[in-house]
């Protein structure tokens, strides 16, 4: 039943967005240099990686300068992509993935292999679901960037604090995962966003 709602929804939104996701890439190609689209491999559902999209919001190549994104004013962030982060429109082509059955709308967020390896035997149960764009995770830490900003060691501080934190939440969606809990999460994300 979830998926079906995932394949419904997710199709139905990329038909909706189709505009707006015109007028993104144009505008992202139009302030720098390299493609639209951003894919990086993730951590998926019985730990297969996938390749996740997002419409890119740094330079070229920022990844290879840190995985972690810290403080609202990364250098590596574009222009363009200040806009796109603040309002989570770098999110939305991740409802391609959710039509390819990568993810789901609602889920723990997937992560990449690096942190996974570093998962208890515990903490890789999350990786029995599908993952999702947004969960109770994604909602606790809407600023994640800006509280790691704030720390001497940014990766200490999220593989130590933020990591154990999130991976808690994620267990805590997948004892009360629902279509109940799952509108619940849209919902509240959609005004945490407007807010």
């Amino acid at each position: 039943m979830k998926r079906l709602c995932d394949i419904v929804a997710s199709f139905i939104g990329l038909l909706i967005l189709l505009p707006l996701f015109l007028f993104l890439g144009i505008w992202i190609s139009m302030e720098s240099r390299g493609g639209v689209f951003y894919k990086q491999i993730r951590v998926g559902r019985n730990g297969v990686d996938f390749k996740l999209w997002k419409f890119r919001s740094m330079v070229p190549d920022a990844d290879k300068k840190g995985l972690l994104t810290v403080g609202g004013r990364d250098p590596r962030i574009t222009r363009a992509g200040y806009f796109l982060r603040k309002y989570k429109l770098d999110e939305l082509p991740q409802l391609i993935n959710v039509l390819l059955g990568d993810m789901s709308l609602v889920g723990p967020r997937p992560e990449v292999r690096k942190y996974v390896d570093l998962y208890s035997d515990e903490q890789r149960k999350v990786l029995s679901v599908r993952p999702g764009i947004t969960d109770h995770a994604s909602l606790e830490y809407f600023e994640e960037n800006e509280l790691l900003a704030k720390s001497d060691n940014p990766e200490e501080t999220y593989i130590k604090e933020v990591m154990p934190a999130k991976l808690k939440l994620n267990a805590r969606y997948i004892n009360e995962s629902g279509l109940i809990t799952d509108l619940k999460i849209i919902a509240r994300t959609i005004l945490r966003i407007i807010r």
